[in-house]
Protein backbone atom coordinates (compact mmCIF):
# COMPACT_ATOMS: atom_id res chain seq x y z
CA UNK A 1 0.00 0.00 0.00
CA UNK A 2 2.67 1.99 0.68
CA UNK A 3 4.98 4.00 -2.39
CA UNK A 4 7.39 5.41 -0.06
CA UNK A 5 9.21 8.32 -2.09
CA UNK A 6 12.86 8.63 -2.94
CA UNK A 7 15.47 10.11 -0.68
CA UNK A 8 18.84 12.07 -0.48
CA UNK A 9 21.50 10.33 -2.82
CA UNK A 10 24.31 13.02 -2.47
CA UNK A 11 23.01 16.00 -3.58
CA UNK A 12 20.20 14.47 -5.80
CA UNK A 13 16.72 15.57 -5.63
CA UNK A 14 14.49 12.69 -5.94
CA UNK A 15 10.95 14.21 -6.61
CA UNK A 16 7.18 12.88 -7.34
CA UNK A 17 5.25 15.42 -9.73
CA UNK A 18 1.50 15.88 -10.04
CA UNK A 19 0.86 18.51 -12.92
CA UNK A 20 -1.82 19.15 -15.58
CA UNK A 21 -1.48 20.61 -19.12
CA UNK A 22 -0.02 17.95 -20.60
CA UNK A 23 0.32 17.99 -24.46
CA UNK A 24 2.29 16.13 -26.95
CA UNK A 25 5.62 17.69 -29.05
CA UNK A 26 6.58 16.42 -32.28
CA UNK A 27 6.37 12.91 -30.24
CA UNK A 28 7.38 14.34 -26.84
CA UNK A 29 5.34 14.86 -23.81
CA UNK A 30 6.70 18.49 -22.25
CA UNK A 31 3.97 19.61 -19.21
CA UNK A 32 3.20 23.01 -19.12
CA UNK A 33 2.24 24.59 -15.27
CA UNK A 34 1.85 27.93 -13.99
CA UNK A 35 4.23 27.40 -11.23
CA UNK A 36 5.67 24.96 -8.42
CA UNK A 37 4.51 23.71 -4.88
CA UNK A 38 6.34 21.14 -2.56
CA UNK A 39 5.44 19.29 0.54
CA UNK A 40 7.52 17.97 3.15
CA UNK A 41 6.01 14.79 5.22
CA UNK A 42 6.85 14.35 8.52
CA UNK A 43 8.79 10.66 9.78
CA UNK A 44 4.79 8.84 9.68
CA UNK A 45 5.33 9.51 5.77
CA UNK A 46 2.60 8.90 2.94
CA UNK A 47 1.10 5.69 3.22
CA UNK A 48 -0.33 6.71 6.78
CA UNK A 49 -3.88 6.12 6.28
CA UNK A 50 -4.03 9.32 8.26
CA UNK A 51 -2.21 12.84 8.69
CA UNK A 52 0.34 13.08 5.99
CA UNK A 53 -2.41 11.48 3.04
CA UNK A 54 -4.72 13.68 3.97
CA UNK A 55 -2.01 16.52 3.56
CA UNK A 56 -1.05 14.79 -0.44
CA UNK A 57 -4.80 14.97 -0.94
CA UNK A 58 -5.00 18.37 -0.56
CA UNK A 59 -1.57 19.42 -2.05
CA UNK A 60 -2.78 17.03 -5.43
CA UNK A 61 -6.01 18.53 -5.80
CA UNK A 62 -4.20 22.04 -5.28
CA UNK A 63 -1.64 21.14 -8.20
CA UNK A 64 -4.33 19.80 -10.40
CA UNK A 65 -6.91 22.91 -10.27
CA UNK A 66 -4.19 25.72 -10.46
CA UNK A 67 -2.19 23.90 -12.71
CA UNK A 68 1.07 23.39 -10.28
CA UNK A 69 3.62 20.84 -10.50
CA UNK A 70 3.79 19.08 -7.34
CA UNK A 71 7.22 18.26 -5.47
CA UNK A 72 6.98 15.86 -2.48
CA UNK A 73 10.01 14.99 0.38
CA UNK A 74 9.86 12.36 2.35
CA UNK A 75 11.65 12.58 6.25
CA UNK A 76 12.76 9.28 7.33
CA UNK A 77 14.43 10.50 10.53
CA UNK A 78 14.02 14.38 12.60
CA UNK A 79 17.53 15.29 11.16
CA UNK A 80 16.18 15.26 7.90
CA UNK A 81 13.72 18.20 8.01
CA UNK A 82 16.39 21.32 7.92
CA UNK A 83 17.99 19.13 4.95
CA UNK A 84 14.41 19.04 3.25
CA UNK A 85 13.62 22.55 3.12
CA UNK A 86 16.29 23.52 3.03
CA UNK A 87 17.31 22.09 -0.27
CA UNK A 88 14.05 23.20 -1.86
CA UNK A 89 14.28 26.95 -0.55
CA UNK A 90 17.47 27.00 -2.63
CA UNK A 91 15.63 26.51 -5.38
CA UNK A 92 13.95 29.61 -5.13
CA UNK A 93 10.99 28.60 -7.53
CA UNK A 94 8.45 27.35 -5.08
CA UNK A 95 4.82 29.27 -4.77
CA UNK A 96 4.94 27.49 -1.37
CA UNK A 97 6.66 24.59 0.66
CA UNK A 98 4.27 22.97 3.25
CA UNK A 99 6.23 21.27 5.82
CA UNK A 100 3.49 18.67 7.56
CA UNK A 101 3.83 18.37 11.37
CA UNK A 102 4.46 19.69 14.72
CA UNK A 103 7.49 18.06 14.55
CA UNK A 104 8.86 20.56 11.97
CA UNK A 105 8.15 24.02 14.05
CA UNK A 106 12.03 24.69 14.72
CA UNK A 107 12.95 23.28 11.62
CA UNK A 108 10.48 25.86 9.28
CA UNK A 109 11.44 28.94 11.97
CA UNK A 110 15.15 28.19 11.11
CA UNK A 111 14.50 27.73 7.11
CA UNK A 112 12.52 30.28 6.74
CA UNK A 113 14.42 33.14 8.17
CA UNK A 114 17.05 32.28 6.10
CA UNK A 115 14.60 32.29 2.84
CA UNK A 116 12.52 35.62 4.07
CA UNK A 117 11.15 35.92 0.11
CA UNK A 118 10.15 32.10 0.31
CA UNK A 119 6.66 31.10 1.43
CA UNK A 120 6.36 28.45 4.19
CA UNK A 121 3.22 26.74 5.15
CA UNK A 122 3.15 24.02 8.74
CA UNK A 123 0.69 22.19 9.50
CA UNK A 124 0.12 22.27 13.80
CA UNK A 125 3.06 23.97 14.23
CA UNK A 126 3.10 27.34 16.04
CA UNK A 127 6.03 29.73 17.28
CA UNK A 128 4.94 32.99 18.74
CA UNK A 129 8.65 34.46 16.62
CA UNK A 130 7.92 32.35 13.60
CA UNK A 131 9.16 34.89 10.85
CA UNK A 132 6.17 36.66 8.60
CA UNK A 133 6.62 34.29 5.58
CA UNK A 134 5.55 31.15 7.47
CA UNK A 135 1.66 30.50 7.60
CA UNK A 136 0.75 28.47 10.80
CA UNK A 137 -2.07 26.50 9.99
CA UNK A 138 -4.04 24.82 13.23
CA UNK A 139 -6.64 23.38 13.81
CA UNK A 140 -9.38 23.04 16.49
CA UNK A 141 -8.92 18.97 16.96
CA UNK A 142 -10.99 20.06 20.37
CA UNK A 143 -13.76 20.72 18.63
CA UNK A 144 -14.13 18.09 16.26
CA UNK A 145 -12.95 15.65 19.34
CA UNK A 146 -16.11 16.77 21.19
CA UNK A 147 -18.45 15.43 19.11
CA UNK A 148 -16.68 11.99 19.11
CA UNK A 149 -16.72 12.44 22.92
CA UNK A 150 -20.14 12.45 22.99
CA UNK A 151 -21.00 9.78 20.40
CA UNK A 152 -18.16 7.30 22.78
CA UNK A 153 -20.38 7.84 25.69
CA UNK A 154 -23.59 7.62 24.31
CA UNK A 155 -22.75 4.56 22.40
CA UNK A 156 -21.68 3.13 25.73
CA UNK A 157 -24.33 4.78 27.83
CA UNK A 158 -26.93 3.00 25.54
CA UNK A 159 -25.34 0.21 25.90
CA UNK A 160 -25.00 0.15 29.82
CA UNK A 161 -21.45 0.44 29.78
CA UNK A 162 -19.35 3.04 32.11
CA UNK A 163 -15.99 3.32 30.11
CA UNK A 164 -14.78 4.62 26.74
CA UNK A 165 -11.13 4.98 25.81
CA UNK A 166 -8.63 6.97 23.99
CA UNK A 167 -5.25 5.77 22.66
CA UNK A 168 -2.76 8.70 21.63
CA UNK A 169 0.89 9.03 20.35
CA UNK A 170 3.56 11.16 21.21
CA UNK A 171 2.76 13.28 24.90
CA UNK A 172 2.59 16.89 22.80
CA UNK A 173 0.19 20.04 23.11
CA UNK A 174 -1.92 19.36 20.00
CA UNK A 175 -2.50 16.00 21.59
CA UNK A 176 -3.82 17.62 24.62
CA UNK A 177 -6.49 19.42 22.39
CA UNK A 178 -7.91 15.93 20.78
CA UNK A 179 -7.78 14.39 24.61
CA UNK A 180 -9.52 17.46 26.51
CA UNK A 181 -12.36 17.70 23.32
CA UNK A 182 -13.30 14.77 23.55
CA UNK A 183 -13.62 14.69 27.76
CA UNK A 184 -15.98 17.36 27.12
CA UNK A 185 -17.83 15.69 24.91
CA UNK A 186 -17.96 12.58 27.05
CA UNK A 187 -19.18 14.93 29.90
CA UNK A 188 -22.02 16.86 27.99
CA UNK A 189 -23.16 13.40 26.97
CA UNK A 190 -23.42 12.51 30.49
CA UNK A 191 -25.83 15.68 30.86
CA UNK A 192 -27.90 15.16 27.76
CA UNK A 193 -28.37 11.12 28.68
CA UNK A 194 -29.38 12.22 31.94
CA UNK A 195 -31.96 14.74 30.43
CA UNK A 196 -33.12 12.26 27.67
CA UNK A 197 -33.71 9.44 29.89
CA UNK A 198 -34.12 10.67 33.57
CA UNK A 199 -31.37 8.53 34.62
CA UNK A 200 -27.87 8.96 36.16
CA UNK A 201 -24.73 8.20 34.06
CA UNK A 202 -21.15 8.77 34.50
CA UNK A 203 -18.68 7.41 31.72
CA UNK A 204 -15.18 7.30 32.70
CA UNK A 205 -12.28 8.09 30.10
CA UNK A 206 -9.43 5.64 29.97
CA UNK A 207 -6.94 7.27 28.58
CA UNK A 208 -2.75 6.22 27.61
CA UNK A 209 -0.21 7.93 25.31
CA UNK A 210 2.15 5.43 23.54
CA UNK A 211 4.62 8.13 22.81
CA UNK A 212 5.25 7.17 18.77
CA UNK A 213 2.84 7.45 15.81
CA UNK A 214 4.67 4.49 14.17
CA UNK A 215 3.86 1.36 16.21
CA UNK A 216 0.82 -0.40 15.78
CA UNK A 217 1.91 -3.35 18.52
CA UNK A 218 2.00 -0.43 21.44
CA UNK A 219 -1.36 0.62 19.83
CA UNK A 220 -3.38 -2.61 19.69
CA UNK A 221 -1.42 -3.01 23.51
CA UNK A 222 -2.90 -0.13 24.76
CA UNK A 223 -6.30 -0.80 23.27
CA UNK A 224 -6.28 -4.58 24.67
CA UNK A 225 -5.76 -3.09 27.98
CA UNK A 226 -8.55 -0.43 27.50
CA UNK A 227 -10.90 -3.26 26.29
CA UNK A 228 -10.11 -5.56 29.22
CA UNK A 229 -10.77 -2.64 31.59
CA UNK A 230 -14.40 -2.33 30.07
CA UNK A 231 -14.13 0.47 27.47
CA UNK A 232 -17.05 0.40 24.82
CA UNK A 233 -15.37 2.85 22.02
CA UNK A 234 -11.93 3.55 21.66
CA UNK A 235 -11.05 6.84 19.98
CA UNK A 236 -7.17 6.33 18.21
CA UNK A 237 -5.24 9.31 18.19
CA UNK A 238 -1.80 7.99 16.89
CA UNK A 239 -0.92 7.62 13.88
CA UNK A 240 -0.08 4.51 12.38
CA UNK A 241 0.08 3.34 16.11
CA UNK A 242 -3.80 3.72 16.08
CA UNK A 243 -3.90 0.64 13.39
CA UNK A 244 -3.55 -1.40 16.48
CA UNK A 245 -6.53 -0.19 17.58
CA UNK A 246 -8.39 -1.04 15.13
CA UNK A 247 -6.71 -4.43 14.91
CA UNK A 248 -7.94 -4.98 18.97
CA UNK A 249 -11.49 -3.85 18.28
CA UNK A 250 -11.82 -6.21 15.33
CA UNK A 251 -10.32 -8.72 17.42
CA UNK A 252 -12.80 -8.37 20.49
CA UNK A 253 -15.34 -8.70 17.84
CA UNK A 254 -14.15 -12.18 16.17
CA UNK A 255 -13.84 -13.55 19.36
CA UNK A 256 -17.59 -12.77 20.23
CA UNK A 257 -19.03 -13.59 16.82
CA UNK A 258 -19.56 -10.62 15.63
CA UNK A 259 -19.38 -8.97 12.90
CA UNK A 260 -20.02 -5.26 14.24
CA UNK A 261 -19.81 -3.38 16.99
CA UNK A 262 -20.08 -2.59 19.86
CA UNK A 263 -17.64 -2.28 20.73
CA UNK A 264 -16.38 0.01 18.62
CA UNK A 265 -13.04 1.90 17.88
CA UNK A 266 -13.30 5.84 16.18
CA UNK A 267 -10.47 6.52 13.84
CA UNK A 268 -8.69 9.90 13.29
CA UNK A 269 -7.21 12.41 10.63
CA UNK A 270 -8.88 11.08 7.74
CA UNK A 271 -12.31 9.16 7.09
CA UNK A 272 -10.66 5.58 8.06
CA UNK A 273 -13.41 3.51 8.75
CA UNK A 274 -12.60 1.80 5.81
CA UNK A 275 -9.84 0.32 7.23
CA UNK A 276 -11.93 -2.04 9.70
CA UNK A 277 -15.80 -1.52 8.77
CA UNK A 278 -17.66 -2.91 11.05
CA UNK A 279 -14.83 -2.26 13.87
CA UNK A 280 -14.68 1.54 13.11
CA UNK A 281 -17.88 3.25 13.49
CA UNK A 282 -16.54 6.99 12.74
CA UNK A 283 -13.63 9.19 12.14
CA UNK A 284 -12.63 12.94 13.46
CA UNK A 285 -11.38 14.23 10.02
CA UNK A 286 -8.76 16.99 10.66
CA UNK A 287 -8.63 18.17 7.45
CA UNK A 288 -5.23 18.78 6.72
CA UNK A 289 -6.27 18.66 3.21
CA UNK A 290 -8.70 21.23 3.47
CA UNK A 291 -5.28 23.53 5.22
CA UNK A 292 -2.89 22.49 2.38
CA UNK A 293 -5.13 23.53 0.04
CA UNK A 294 -5.50 26.90 1.68
CA UNK A 295 -2.33 27.76 1.71
CA UNK A 296 -1.53 26.63 -1.97
CA UNK A 297 -4.81 28.41 -2.78
CA UNK A 298 -3.94 31.98 -1.01
CA UNK A 299 -0.34 31.98 -2.47
CA UNK A 300 -1.71 31.27 -6.46
CA UNK A 301 -4.25 34.20 -6.11
CA UNK A 302 -0.90 37.00 -4.13
CA UNK A 303 -3.31 36.25 -1.38
CA UNK A 304 -0.82 35.02 1.29
CA UNK A 305 -0.09 35.74 4.63
CA UNK A 306 2.15 34.58 7.70
CA UNK A 307 0.33 34.41 10.61
CA UNK A 308 -1.86 31.37 12.07
CA UNK A 309 -5.04 30.27 10.02
CA UNK A 310 -7.31 28.07 12.73
CA UNK A 311 -10.25 25.99 10.90
CA UNK A 312 -12.47 24.47 13.18
CA UNK A 313 -15.85 22.78 12.81
CA UNK A 314 -17.61 26.27 11.26
CA UNK A 315 -14.78 26.36 8.70
CA UNK A 316 -15.06 22.47 7.76
CA UNK A 317 -11.65 22.06 9.44
CA UNK A 318 -12.90 19.22 11.76
CA UNK A 319 -15.84 17.27 11.65
CA UNK A 320 -17.11 13.11 11.52
CA UNK A 321 -16.84 11.21 8.69
CA UNK A 322 -19.87 10.46 6.87
CA UNK A 323 -20.45 7.69 5.01
CA UNK A 324 -19.68 9.79 1.68
CA UNK A 325 -16.24 10.78 3.31
CA UNK A 326 -15.49 7.50 3.75
CA UNK A 327 -16.26 6.02 0.11
CA UNK A 328 -14.37 9.36 -1.23
CA UNK A 329 -11.38 8.65 0.77
CA UNK A 330 -11.06 5.00 -0.47
CA UNK A 331 -11.62 5.87 -4.02
CA UNK A 332 -8.36 8.62 -3.52
CA UNK A 333 -6.20 5.15 -2.86
CA UNK A 334 -4.43 3.87 -5.98
CA UNK A 335 -6.95 1.26 -8.31
CA UNK A 336 -5.03 -2.21 -7.10
CA UNK A 337 -4.99 -1.27 -3.24
CA UNK A 338 -8.75 -0.97 -3.70
CA UNK A 339 -9.31 -4.33 -5.51
CA UNK A 340 -7.08 -5.98 -2.85
CA UNK A 341 -8.73 -4.14 0.24
CA UNK A 342 -12.63 -5.35 -1.38
CA UNK A 343 -10.91 -8.56 -1.84
CA UNK A 344 -9.35 -8.98 1.71
CA UNK A 345 -13.08 -7.75 2.98
CA UNK A 346 -14.81 -10.52 1.36
CA UNK A 347 -16.63 -7.73 -0.68
CA UNK A 348 -17.67 -7.93 -4.61
CA UNK A 349 -17.84 -4.25 -5.27
CA UNK A 350 -17.51 -0.60 -3.37
CA UNK A 351 -21.11 -0.64 -3.73
CA UNK A 352 -21.07 -3.74 -1.32
CA UNK A 353 -18.84 -1.55 1.16
CA UNK A 354 -20.83 1.09 1.16
CA UNK A 355 -23.78 -0.60 2.04
CA UNK A 356 -21.29 -2.37 5.32
CA UNK A 357 -20.44 0.97 6.12
CA UNK A 358 -24.28 1.85 6.46
CA UNK A 359 -25.12 -1.29 8.03
CA UNK A 360 -22.34 -0.53 10.86
CA UNK A 361 -23.99 3.11 12.02
CA UNK A 362 -27.34 2.01 11.70
CA UNK A 363 -25.76 -0.11 14.97
CA UNK A 364 -26.46 3.19 17.19
CA UNK A 365 -29.40 4.48 17.49
CA UNK A 366 -30.81 7.70 15.61
CA UNK A 367 -31.32 10.16 18.63
CA UNK A 368 -27.12 9.34 19.72
CA UNK A 369 -26.50 10.57 15.75
CA UNK A 370 -29.29 13.44 16.07
CA UNK A 371 -27.34 14.18 19.94
CA UNK A 372 -24.40 14.90 18.25
CA UNK A 373 -25.45 16.59 15.29
CA UNK A 374 -27.19 19.23 18.05
CA UNK A 375 -23.81 19.38 19.92
CA UNK A 376 -22.03 20.22 16.46
CA UNK A 377 -24.65 22.97 15.81
CA UNK A 378 -24.24 24.31 19.63
CA UNK A 379 -20.40 24.56 18.75
CA UNK A 380 -20.80 26.12 15.63
CA UNK A 381 -23.20 28.61 16.81
CA UNK A 382 -20.81 30.18 19.73
CA UNK A 383 -23.54 28.77 22.28
CA UNK A 384 -21.04 26.22 23.56
CA UNK A 385 -17.21 26.92 23.42
CA UNK A 386 -14.89 23.64 24.15
CA UNK A 387 -11.57 24.10 25.88
CA UNK A 388 -8.08 23.75 24.27
CA UNK A 389 -5.57 22.36 26.83
CA UNK A 390 -2.09 23.64 24.96
CA UNK A 391 -0.10 22.39 28.17
CA UNK A 392 0.05 20.33 31.02
CA UNK A 393 -1.43 22.33 33.20
CA UNK A 394 -4.42 23.23 30.86
CA UNK A 395 -5.56 19.56 30.41
CA UNK A 396 -4.91 18.42 33.95
CA UNK A 397 -7.46 21.36 34.57
CA UNK A 398 -9.64 19.31 32.11
CA UNK A 399 -9.49 15.97 33.80
CA UNK A 400 -9.79 17.66 36.87
CA UNK A 401 -13.12 19.17 35.83
CA UNK A 402 -16.90 17.35 36.91
CA UNK A 403 -19.07 18.55 34.70
CA UNK A 404 -18.86 19.96 30.82
CA UNK A 405 -20.22 24.05 32.62
CA UNK A 406 -16.84 24.06 34.57
CA UNK A 407 -14.90 22.68 31.32
CA UNK A 408 -16.41 25.69 29.20
CA UNK A 409 -15.19 28.08 32.37
CA UNK A 410 -11.83 27.08 31.10
CA UNK A 411 -12.42 28.16 27.64
CA UNK A 412 -13.57 31.53 28.50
Amino acid sequence: MRKWLSLFLIGLLAISVVASGCISNGGETTTQTKGKIAIVYDVGGRGDLSFNDMAYIGAKKAAEDFNLELVELQSNTEDDYVKNLETLAQQGDYLVIIAVGFMMTDAVKKVASEYPNQHFAIIDGFDPDMPDNVMMILFKENEGSALIGALAALIAADSGKDKVGIVLGMEIPVLYKFEGGYRFGVAWAEDYYKQKTGKDVNIDVLYQYTGTFTDPAKGYQAAKAQLDQGAWVIYQVAGGTGVGVFNAISEYLQAHNQKMGPPFAVGVDSAQDWIKPGAIIASMMKRVDVGVYTAVKDAVEGNFKGGVVELGLKENGVGVSTVDDVMAMFDSLPEDTQQQKLKELGFTSKDELRKYLEDTRKQVPDWIWQAVDELKQKITSGEIKVPKAFNKDEIEAIRSAKTWQEMMQLAE
